[in-house]
Protein backbone atom coordinates (compact mmCIF):
# COMPACT_ATOMS: atom_id res chain seq x y z
CA UNK A 1 0.00 0.00 0.00
CA UNK A 2 0.91 3.65 -0.37
CA UNK A 3 2.03 5.39 2.67
CA UNK A 4 -1.08 7.47 3.81
CA UNK A 5 1.09 10.22 5.09
CA UNK A 6 -0.77 12.38 7.67
CA UNK A 7 -1.04 16.13 8.22
CA UNK A 8 -3.01 17.46 10.77
CA UNK A 9 -4.62 20.72 11.79
CA UNK A 10 -6.19 22.18 15.20
CA UNK A 11 -8.03 25.13 16.16
CA UNK A 12 -7.61 26.43 19.51
CA UNK A 13 -9.88 29.08 21.98
CA UNK A 14 -7.90 32.09 23.28
CA UNK A 15 -9.05 32.50 26.76
CA UNK A 16 -8.77 35.57 29.20
CA UNK A 17 -8.29 33.39 32.48
CA UNK A 18 -10.58 36.11 34.67
CA UNK A 19 -13.65 36.33 32.95
CA UNK A 20 -12.97 32.44 31.29
CA UNK A 21 -14.54 34.91 27.59
CA UNK A 22 -12.58 34.74 24.67
CA UNK A 23 -9.69 36.91 24.24
CA UNK A 24 -10.72 40.50 22.47
CA UNK A 25 -7.24 42.33 23.01
CA UNK A 26 -4.58 41.87 20.80
CA UNK A 27 -1.94 39.18 21.77
CA UNK A 28 1.57 37.87 20.70
CA UNK A 29 0.38 34.25 21.05
CA UNK A 30 0.95 34.08 16.79
CA UNK A 31 3.63 35.94 16.35
CA UNK A 32 5.63 34.32 18.68
CA UNK A 33 3.94 30.67 17.47
CA UNK A 34 5.31 31.37 14.07
CA UNK A 35 8.91 32.54 14.82
CA UNK A 36 9.19 28.98 16.57
CA UNK A 37 7.62 27.36 13.59
CA UNK A 38 6.91 28.95 10.72
CA UNK A 39 3.99 28.57 8.50
CA UNK A 40 2.72 25.92 10.92
CA UNK A 41 0.81 28.45 13.25
CA UNK A 42 -1.33 30.59 11.78
CA UNK A 43 -3.99 33.35 11.79
CA UNK A 44 -7.67 32.79 11.69
CA UNK A 45 -10.65 35.11 10.93
CA UNK A 46 -11.20 35.63 14.36
CA UNK A 47 -8.52 37.42 16.84
CA UNK A 48 -9.56 34.65 19.35
CA UNK A 49 -8.80 31.50 17.66
CA UNK A 50 -5.41 30.29 16.81
CA UNK A 51 -4.66 27.69 14.00
CA UNK A 52 -1.90 25.00 13.87
CA UNK A 53 -0.73 22.36 11.20
CA UNK A 54 1.44 19.63 11.54
CA UNK A 55 4.16 19.05 8.83
CA UNK A 56 3.63 16.21 6.32
CA UNK A 57 3.90 13.24 8.79
CA UNK A 58 4.77 9.26 7.74
CA UNK A 59 3.18 7.51 10.36
CA UNK A 60 0.47 8.37 13.41
CA UNK A 61 3.15 8.02 15.85
CA UNK A 62 4.98 11.10 14.05
CA UNK A 63 1.51 12.97 13.86
CA UNK A 64 1.33 12.50 17.85
CA UNK A 65 4.41 13.92 17.97
CA UNK A 66 3.87 17.12 16.04
CA UNK A 67 0.50 17.99 17.62
CA UNK A 68 1.56 17.28 20.93
CA UNK A 69 4.39 19.86 20.34
CA UNK A 70 2.64 22.40 18.66
CA UNK A 71 -0.16 22.01 21.00
CA UNK A 72 1.87 22.13 24.12
CA UNK A 73 4.20 25.39 22.65
CA UNK A 74 0.66 27.24 21.90
CA UNK A 75 -0.10 26.38 25.61
CA UNK A 76 2.81 27.94 26.95
CA UNK A 77 2.93 30.90 24.66
CA UNK A 78 -0.98 31.67 26.46
CA UNK A 79 0.82 31.21 29.94
CA UNK A 80 3.39 33.97 28.86
CA UNK A 81 0.77 36.10 27.76
CA UNK A 82 -1.73 34.96 31.14
CA UNK A 83 -3.88 33.43 28.57
CA UNK A 84 -5.63 30.12 28.21
CA UNK A 85 -6.11 27.92 25.34
CA UNK A 86 -9.23 25.30 25.23
CA UNK A 87 -10.24 22.89 22.58
CA UNK A 88 -14.15 23.07 22.23
CA UNK A 89 -15.22 23.54 18.80
CA UNK A 90 -17.95 26.54 20.27
CA UNK A 91 -17.53 28.58 23.61
CA UNK A 92 -20.13 27.77 26.10
CA UNK A 93 -21.69 31.45 26.69
CA UNK A 94 -19.00 34.01 24.18
CA UNK A 95 -21.15 36.08 22.04
CA UNK A 96 -19.87 36.60 18.45
CA UNK A 97 -21.36 40.17 18.10
CA UNK A 98 -18.17 41.26 20.72
CA UNK A 99 -15.13 39.37 18.64
CA UNK A 100 -13.12 40.85 16.58
CA UNK A 101 -12.12 39.89 13.43
CA UNK A 102 -8.31 39.46 12.15
CA UNK A 103 -7.24 42.19 10.42
CA UNK A 104 -6.12 40.21 6.74
CA UNK A 105 -7.11 40.89 3.31
CA UNK A 106 -8.18 37.70 2.63
CA UNK A 107 -10.70 37.81 5.95
CA UNK A 108 -11.55 41.27 5.13
CA UNK A 109 -12.79 39.45 1.40
CA UNK A 110 -14.85 36.94 3.31
CA UNK A 111 -16.85 39.09 5.67
CA UNK A 112 -17.63 41.81 2.55
CA UNK A 113 -18.70 38.84 0.62
CA UNK A 114 -20.97 36.58 3.76
CA UNK A 115 -21.63 39.24 5.87
CA UNK A 116 -22.92 38.12 9.18
CA UNK A 117 -22.28 34.52 8.20
CA UNK A 118 -18.57 35.18 7.95
CA UNK A 119 -18.77 37.42 11.74
CA UNK A 120 -20.94 34.54 13.28
CA UNK A 121 -18.37 32.11 12.64
CA UNK A 122 -16.54 31.52 15.88
CA UNK A 123 -16.21 27.90 15.90
CA UNK A 124 -13.22 25.18 15.97
CA UNK A 125 -12.13 22.40 14.00
CA UNK A 126 -9.94 19.28 13.22
CA UNK A 127 -8.89 19.01 9.69
CA UNK A 128 -6.92 15.87 8.76
CA UNK A 129 -5.48 15.29 5.46
CA UNK A 130 -4.17 12.13 4.54
CA UNK A 131 -1.91 11.79 1.30
CA UNK A 132 -3.27 9.93 -1.71
CA UNK A 133 -1.30 8.51 -4.90
CA UNK A 134 -2.57 10.47 -7.21
CA UNK A 135 -5.67 13.16 -7.58
CA UNK A 136 -7.69 10.81 -9.46
CA UNK A 137 -7.62 8.27 -6.71
CA UNK A 138 -8.14 10.90 -4.08
CA UNK A 139 -11.53 11.82 -5.92
CA UNK A 140 -12.55 7.93 -6.24
CA UNK A 141 -11.27 7.90 -2.22
CA UNK A 142 -13.82 10.92 -1.23
CA UNK A 143 -16.73 9.04 -3.02
CA UNK A 144 -15.99 6.30 -0.94
CA UNK A 145 -15.31 7.05 2.61
CA UNK A 146 -18.22 9.59 2.33
CA UNK A 147 -20.19 7.33 3.70
CA UNK A 148 -18.21 7.03 6.73
CA UNK A 149 -18.22 10.76 7.54
CA UNK A 150 -21.21 10.75 10.01
CA UNK A 151 -19.82 7.99 11.97
CA UNK A 152 -15.99 10.00 12.87
CA UNK A 153 -18.18 12.82 13.11
CA UNK A 154 -20.12 11.53 16.07
CA UNK A 155 -16.80 10.95 17.63
CA UNK A 156 -15.47 14.38 17.78
CA UNK A 157 -18.61 16.14 18.78
CA UNK A 158 -17.69 18.91 21.29
CA UNK A 159 -19.56 22.06 20.73
CA UNK A 160 -22.66 21.57 22.53
CA UNK A 161 -23.53 25.19 23.94
CA UNK A 162 -23.57 28.59 21.75
CA UNK A 163 -24.03 32.29 22.84
CA UNK A 164 -25.09 30.90 26.71
CA UNK A 165 -27.56 28.29 25.94
CA UNK A 166 -27.67 24.50 25.80
CA UNK A 167 -28.10 24.11 22.21
CA UNK A 168 -29.46 20.50 22.65
CA UNK A 169 -27.12 19.35 19.98
CA UNK A 170 -23.83 17.53 20.54
CA UNK A 171 -22.10 19.54 17.69
CA UNK A 172 -24.01 23.14 17.20
CA UNK A 173 -20.53 23.86 15.18
CA UNK A 174 -22.00 22.42 12.25
CA UNK A 175 -25.29 23.88 12.34
CA UNK A 176 -23.23 27.72 12.85
CA UNK A 177 -20.74 26.53 9.48
CA UNK A 178 -24.13 25.55 7.52
CA UNK A 179 -24.34 29.12 6.98
CA UNK A 180 -21.34 29.01 4.74
CA UNK A 181 -22.26 28.05 0.72
CA UNK A 182 -20.52 25.39 -0.60
CA UNK A 183 -20.00 23.00 2.83
CA UNK A 184 -21.85 19.89 4.04
CA UNK A 185 -21.27 16.61 2.31
CA UNK A 186 -20.42 16.67 -1.17
CA UNK A 187 -21.29 14.88 -4.12
CA UNK A 188 -19.92 12.22 -5.85
CA UNK A 189 -17.70 12.77 -8.63
CA UNK A 190 -17.38 10.28 -11.19
CA UNK A 191 -13.39 11.65 -12.24
CA UNK A 192 -11.00 14.27 -11.61
CA UNK A 193 -11.75 16.01 -14.49
CA UNK A 194 -15.71 16.52 -13.37
CA UNK A 195 -14.36 17.42 -10.49
CA UNK A 196 -11.78 20.22 -11.82
CA UNK A 197 -14.26 21.20 -14.17
CA UNK A 198 -16.86 22.41 -11.70
CA UNK A 199 -13.97 24.17 -9.76
CA UNK A 200 -12.92 26.08 -13.11
CA UNK A 201 -16.97 26.74 -13.50
CA UNK A 202 -17.08 28.32 -9.99
CA UNK A 203 -14.09 30.81 -10.58
CA UNK A 204 -15.28 31.29 -14.19
CA UNK A 205 -18.79 32.77 -12.84
CA UNK A 206 -16.53 34.65 -9.94
CA UNK A 207 -18.13 32.60 -7.41
CA UNK A 208 -14.90 31.59 -5.87
CA UNK A 209 -11.46 32.39 -6.81
CA UNK A 210 -9.53 29.67 -6.06
CA UNK A 211 -10.69 26.11 -4.83
CA UNK A 212 -9.75 26.62 -0.68
CA UNK A 213 -13.27 28.36 -0.54
CA UNK A 214 -14.92 25.11 -1.44
CA UNK A 215 -15.87 24.10 2.21
CA UNK A 216 -17.05 21.00 2.02
CA UNK A 217 -16.82 18.13 4.86
CA UNK A 218 -14.18 16.33 2.76
CA UNK A 219 -12.23 17.47 0.01
CA UNK A 220 -9.40 16.71 -2.73
CA UNK A 221 -7.19 20.01 -1.40
CA UNK A 222 -6.74 21.52 -4.39
CA UNK A 223 -2.84 22.52 -3.49
CA UNK A 224 -1.63 19.52 -1.91
CA UNK A 225 -2.22 15.62 -3.17
CA UNK A 226 -4.00 14.87 -0.24
CA UNK A 227 -7.83 13.99 0.83
CA UNK A 228 -9.00 16.60 3.48
CA UNK A 229 -11.75 15.30 6.24
CA UNK A 230 -12.76 18.94 7.61
CA UNK A 231 -16.11 17.76 9.63
CA UNK A 232 -14.83 17.18 12.48
CA UNK A 233 -15.53 19.44 16.02
CA UNK A 234 -12.26 20.04 17.33
CA UNK A 235 -11.01 17.45 20.28
CA UNK A 236 -10.78 17.98 23.61
CA UNK A 237 -7.54 15.70 24.68
CA UNK A 238 -4.85 14.82 22.05
CA UNK A 239 -5.89 10.99 22.64
CA UNK A 240 -8.77 11.86 20.76
CA UNK A 241 -7.20 13.39 17.88
CA UNK A 242 -4.93 10.78 17.32
CA UNK A 243 -7.52 8.05 17.53
CA UNK A 244 -9.62 10.18 15.06
CA UNK A 245 -7.05 11.00 12.90
CA UNK A 246 -5.87 7.21 12.96
CA UNK A 247 -9.43 6.16 12.13
CA UNK A 248 -9.55 8.35 9.43
CA UNK A 249 -5.91 7.59 7.96
CA UNK A 250 -7.20 3.28 8.30
CA UNK A 251 -10.59 4.12 6.52
CA UNK A 252 -8.66 5.41 3.33
CA UNK A 253 -6.30 2.58 3.39
CA UNK A 254 -9.30 0.08 3.46
CA UNK A 255 -11.03 1.73 0.66
CA UNK A 256 -7.72 1.77 -1.16
CA UNK A 257 -7.20 -2.47 -0.15
CA UNK A 258 -10.53 -2.67 -1.60
CA UNK A 259 -9.93 -1.11 -4.86
CA UNK A 260 -6.83 -2.94 -5.64
CA UNK A 261 -8.85 -5.90 -5.65
CA UNK A 262 -11.57 -4.37 -7.79
CA UNK A 263 -14.04 -4.27 -4.96
CA UNK A 264 -15.88 -1.33 -4.41
CA UNK A 265 -17.64 0.13 -0.82
CA UNK A 266 -21.58 0.85 -2.11
CA UNK A 267 -21.27 4.93 -3.16
CA UNK A 268 -24.32 6.62 -1.28
CA UNK A 269 -26.27 9.32 -2.34
CA UNK A 270 -25.44 12.79 -0.33
CA UNK A 271 -29.27 13.17 1.05
CA UNK A 272 -29.12 9.90 2.23
CA UNK A 273 -25.59 10.59 4.25
CA UNK A 274 -26.98 14.04 5.54
CA UNK A 275 -29.21 12.02 7.28
CA UNK A 276 -26.87 10.34 9.61
CA UNK A 277 -25.26 13.34 9.95
CA UNK A 278 -27.77 15.38 11.12
CA UNK A 279 -28.21 12.80 13.68
CA UNK A 280 -24.51 12.96 14.51
CA UNK A 281 -24.78 16.42 15.58
CA UNK A 282 -28.09 16.49 17.45
CA UNK A 283 -26.90 12.91 19.29
CA UNK A 284 -23.12 12.46 18.80
CA UNK A 285 -22.71 8.32 19.93
CA UNK A 286 -25.29 8.17 22.35
CA UNK A 287 -27.96 8.22 18.97
CA UNK A 288 -28.90 6.25 16.11
CA UNK A 289 -27.41 6.11 12.76
CA UNK A 290 -29.32 4.24 9.70
CA UNK A 291 -27.26 1.34 8.43
CA UNK A 292 -28.59 2.13 4.82
CA UNK A 293 -27.70 -1.29 3.94
CA UNK A 294 -29.95 -3.07 6.80
CA UNK A 295 -32.49 0.21 5.83
CA UNK A 296 -32.70 0.14 9.18
CA UNK A 297 -31.50 2.36 12.37
CA UNK A 298 -28.66 1.37 14.50
CA UNK A 299 -27.29 2.39 18.04
CA UNK A 300 -24.09 4.83 16.87
CA UNK A 301 -21.75 3.06 19.33
CA UNK A 302 -23.03 -0.35 17.60
CA UNK A 303 -21.60 0.98 14.36
CA UNK A 304 -18.48 2.38 15.23
CA UNK A 305 -17.65 -1.05 16.55
CA UNK A 306 -18.50 -2.48 13.09
CA UNK A 307 -16.39 0.33 11.47
CA UNK A 308 -13.55 -0.46 13.82
CA UNK A 309 -13.68 -4.24 12.23
CA UNK A 310 -14.00 -3.41 8.90
CA UNK A 311 -10.23 -1.58 9.21
CA UNK A 312 -8.71 -4.51 11.76
CA UNK A 313 -6.75 -5.86 8.44
CA UNK A 314 -4.91 -2.70 7.74
CA UNK A 315 -4.48 -1.22 11.21
CA UNK A 316 -1.22 -3.33 11.10
CA UNK A 317 0.31 -2.21 8.65
CA UNK A 318 -0.12 1.73 9.42
CA UNK A 319 1.32 0.75 12.90
CA UNK A 320 -1.83 2.58 14.73
CA UNK A 321 -3.25 -0.39 16.82
CA UNK A 322 -2.89 1.75 20.06
CA UNK A 323 -4.43 5.09 18.68
CA UNK A 324 -7.35 3.33 17.64
CA UNK A 325 -7.71 1.19 20.89
CA UNK A 326 -8.92 4.46 22.66
CA UNK A 327 -11.52 4.62 20.40
CA UNK A 328 -13.49 2.20 23.68
CA UNK A 329 -12.06 4.59 25.95
CA UNK A 330 -14.39 7.06 24.04
CA UNK A 331 -17.02 4.92 23.54
CA UNK A 332 -17.35 4.44 27.00
CA UNK A 333 -16.42 7.60 28.91
CA UNK A 334 -18.10 9.82 25.97
CA UNK A 335 -17.21 12.57 23.37
CA UNK A 336 -16.17 16.15 24.70
CA UNK A 337 -19.82 17.43 23.96
CA UNK A 338 -20.86 14.54 26.59
CA UNK A 339 -18.21 16.00 29.28
CA UNK A 340 -18.58 19.21 28.65
CA UNK A 341 -23.02 18.46 29.51
CA UNK A 342 -22.08 15.97 32.28
CA UNK A 343 -20.08 19.23 34.26
CA UNK A 344 -22.79 21.61 33.57
CA UNK A 345 -25.43 19.03 34.77
CA UNK A 346 -23.61 19.22 37.92
CA UNK A 347 -22.50 22.98 38.58
CA UNK A 348 -25.19 24.45 36.66
CA UNK A 349 -22.01 26.99 35.94
CA UNK A 350 -20.68 27.46 32.54
CA UNK A 351 -17.31 29.46 33.80
CA UNK A 352 -16.95 25.80 35.21
CA UNK A 353 -17.25 23.95 32.05
CA UNK A 354 -14.85 26.72 30.41
CA UNK A 355 -12.38 25.63 33.56
CA UNK A 356 -13.02 21.75 32.61
CA UNK A 357 -12.48 22.40 28.90
CA UNK A 358 -8.97 24.08 29.50
CA UNK A 359 -7.96 21.39 31.81
CA UNK A 360 -8.71 19.18 29.36
CA UNK A 361 -7.16 20.81 26.52
CA UNK A 362 -3.52 19.99 28.85
CA UNK A 363 -3.86 15.95 29.13
CA UNK A 364 -1.62 14.21 27.62
CA UNK A 365 1.29 17.01 26.37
Amino acid sequence: MPQFTLGIEEEYQIIDPVTRNLIVDPHNIINEGAKLFPEQVKLEMHRAIVEVTTNVCRDIHEARAEITQMRRVIIELAQKENLKIAASASHPFALWEDQAITDHPRYKQVVEELQDAARSNLIYGLHVHVGVPSREIGVYLMNQVRYFLPHIFALSTNSPFWQGRNTGYKSYRTKVFDKFPRTGIPDAFSSISEFDDYVNLLIKTNCIDNAKKIWWDIRVHPFYQTIEFRICDIPMRIDETIAIAALIQALVAKIYRLRQRNISFRTYNRALINENKWRAARYGIEGKLIDFGKEEEVPTKALIYEFLNFVEDVVDDLGSRSELYYILKMLETGTGADRQLAVFEKTKDLVKVVDYVIDETQIGI
